[in-house]
């Protein structure tokens, strides 16, 4: 990608001076001033590849306005491309020309070796075959690339491509009230149970909130560090989602818990995006707190009819235990009691009250004053504590109050100021994009919402919906300043709509690409398309100057077609195999951390043989065709204006 330009550049210099070696003979061409040829060459081929790279770098527009995740993940690529470009095209334009013209001072001779000629001989028949059948070819192109966009609909969606990190994080979600004895017994128990894998190095347990404190959460909460070794050295042979699916199965016999199945990096990246404890969640935004909970509860029986749907568990917001003492008012009233007297007392009581200070040196004590533990253990005993009332008689608090114990908000979370109920879960088995489409189609239509209250999908949906709405929005304005740009090289907009027809062929090469190797359409695969439809506008500018220009010599139109194709046959292949190869490490990779970068890799290649095809044997037909209706008047006459 980065070379093109000056592979264009050398080999234009090359057929340039072999041309001029040929027509005045090798020792005369040995003794000749090239400077000239060579100029007026490199002047020709400049503003081509000039627009070609301007036309690159405008397509990077949509990656650098990605937002959040997205943008800090891939806008180091894009600034790192587009000044590599800004680079490529300096060296072209000023190095290239001045190098050539101190290499190439003596016996330049074009030489075909046998696979170059091999390349050209059947690349020549071939284009010569679909030439003769001119109408059937460009008809058949338009059907397949119907077809082909119409096969993006087959595609999966997801936000990005899971990383393999080398490592399982797994937490386990307990009831809220739990002790820390109960939560460390189980937490050992789970990690004997995972220590039995033998894929398994060794498991790392934490239970409660992180020795820093700034994740608010209690003892119910346990998270694992799964360190596994390699999955080349697995006897069993199994796959790292055949791993975790009979982890879940073997903790599945500790009832009333959640797990959800990470990875280090990735749950933390997932709970910073999602803002809960998981990969994906639909929030439930309400006043009422246990209304909330109990609509999560509905929803999360919904989405356990999804397939694909896996480590569902409902974060709860209800889950402490509470005494609740509510003074009647009336009876109040009938005995004579103060609001603020029965107030006073149930804090003494229940809580303890300080009524001295204890001095030691400089230090100080509170002196507690509180019931024992016999007068305060449940309901019954909280009922007999007496109340003076104002004629000095007691009172026993049950007779002014309603006691219950009930189970109480333990958290409340909010996003934007606003309370909210979750239910998280991940997706495994299944592209992101069609599990959360089926998962709100059930869920709008069996779920009711009251007045106030709203459901809010977040994660990595929200992140894999805000960058495709992004991408609507940005790609349209970028192939419009393309356009522009078209335009202002060829000075009429026949030539640059002509150009833009190398984008749906070139994105059927990379939809193609991605079904035949199961990849689904991620943010990186977008990006793949990206980079794709600058590349490949770089072959039809060429090849339409290349013909415009052999028509301004005086060629026929049907000899300007051919010989721009027979020039064009070399660079064209040699460009895309170029880049193809450069990307093939990317695409093949299987290391740690490659699944972000495969998409886009397979996206370019499978691109770069679809565009390359189309540029060199199906543009240049459509070429003709219009110019022979625009080109030409009534009698045949090529039209000099108008090219």
């Amino acid at each position: 990608i980065i070379i093109d330009g000056a592979v264009v550049m050398v080999e234009g210099v090359f057929v340039a001076l072999d041309k001029k070696a040929r027509e005045v003979g090798m020792p005369a061409f040995n003794r000749m001033s090239k400077m000239g040829l060579i100029r007026h060459t490199a002047k020709d081929k400049a503003k081509a590849v000039f627009f070609s790279k301007l036309i690159i770098i405008t397509a990077l527009i949509p990656i650098f306005s990605f937002q959040k995740v997205e943008g800090k993940m891939f806008s180091p690529l894009a600034y790192t491309l587009g000044f590599a470009l800004l680079g490529a095209l300096l060296f072209t334009l000023t190095l290239v020309p001045v190098m050539s013209s101190m290499l190439l001072k003596k016996n330049v001779r074009e030489k075909n070796n046998r696979f170059v000629h091999f390349i050209n001989q059947k690349c020549t028949a071939l284009f010569d075959t679909f030439y003769a059948h001119r109408k059937l070819t460009i008809g058949l192109a338009t059907v397949v690339a119907g077809v082909g966009l119409w096969l993006f609909s087959f595609l999966g969606t997801e936000f990005l491509p899971q990383l393999n990190e080398g490592s399982i994080y797994i937490r386990a979600t307990l009831p809220q009230s739990i002790s820390l004895d109960e939560s460390v017994t189980l937490a050992n128990k789970m990690r004997k149970k995972l220590l039995t894998f033998p894929e398994v190095r060794q498991v790392l347990s934490q239970t409660g909130r992180p020795n820093d404190g700034t994740d608010a959460t209690g003892f119910y909460n346990i998270e694992f560090h799964v360190d596994i070794y390699p999955e080349k050295d697995w006897e069993s042979k199994l796959t790292k989602l055949q791993l975790i699916d009979k982890m879940q199965e073997d903790l599945s016999i500790y009832p009333g818990i959640d797990f959800n199945f990470s990875q280090p990096i990735t749950d933390n990246v997932e709970e910073a995006a999602s803002g809960v404890k998981g990969s994906i969640a639909v929030k439930v935004f309400g006043k009422d707190l246990y209304e909330s909970e109990k609509l999560a509860v509905q929803i999360d029986k919904i989405l356990n009819t999804v397939q694909g749907i896996e480590d569902l568990g409902v974060i709860r917001n209800i889950g402490q235990p509470e005494l609740r003492i509510e003074l009647n008012e009336r009876q109040l009233a009938r005995y004579g009691v103060a609001k603020e007297d029965v107030q006073s007392i149930i804090e003494m009581a229940i809580g303890g009250k300080s009524a001295s200070l204890l001095y030691e040196d400089e230090r100080k004590f509170n002196i507690m004053v509180r019931y024992s533990e016999e007068f305060r253990q449940n309901e019954e005993e909280i009922g007999k504590i007496l109340v003076p009332a104002m004629d000095g008689t007691m009172v026993p608090i049950k007779e002014l109050a309603d006691i219950t114990t009930i189970t109480g908000p333990l958290l409340i979370f909010r996003d934007n100021h606003a309370r909210f109920c979750a239910v998280k879960f991940s997706v495994r088995g299944r592209d992101m994009g069609t599990a959360v489409a089926e998962a709100q189609k059930k869920v709008n239509a069996s779920v009711h919402l009251p007045a106030g209250y709203s459901l809010k999908w977040t994660g990595d949906f929200e992140n894999q919906q805000r960058a495709s709405k992004r991408l609507a929005q940005v790609v349209p304005i970028s192939i419009a300043i393309i356009f522009i740009i078209l335009f202002i090289l060829f000075s009429n907009a026949r030539d640059a709509g002509l150009v833009l027809l190398n984008v749906p062929f070139a994105a059927v090469g990379g939809i193609a690409a991605l079904l035949i190797t199961g990849f689904n359409f991620s943010i990186s695969a977008g990006i793949g398309f990206i980079a794709l439809f600058g590349i490949c506008i770089q072959n039809g500018v060429i090849m339409i100057s290349d013909i415009k220009a052999n028509l301004k010599l005086g060629s026929p139109l049907q000899e300007a077609t051919k010989e721009g194709v027979r020039s064009r046959i070399r660079p064209v292949i040699m460009t895309a195999a170029m880049a193809a190869i450069g990307l093939l490490p990317a695409a093949m990779s299987h290391g740690i951390g490659s699944e972000s970068q495969r998409p886009l890799a397979i996206v370019i290649i499978g691109g770069l043989i679809g565009a390359t095809f189309f540029a060199l044997f199906i543009f240049p037909l459509i070429v003709e065709v219009v110019y022979e209706r625009m080109l030409y008047d009534k009698n045949g006459k090529l039209l000099q204006r108008r090219i």
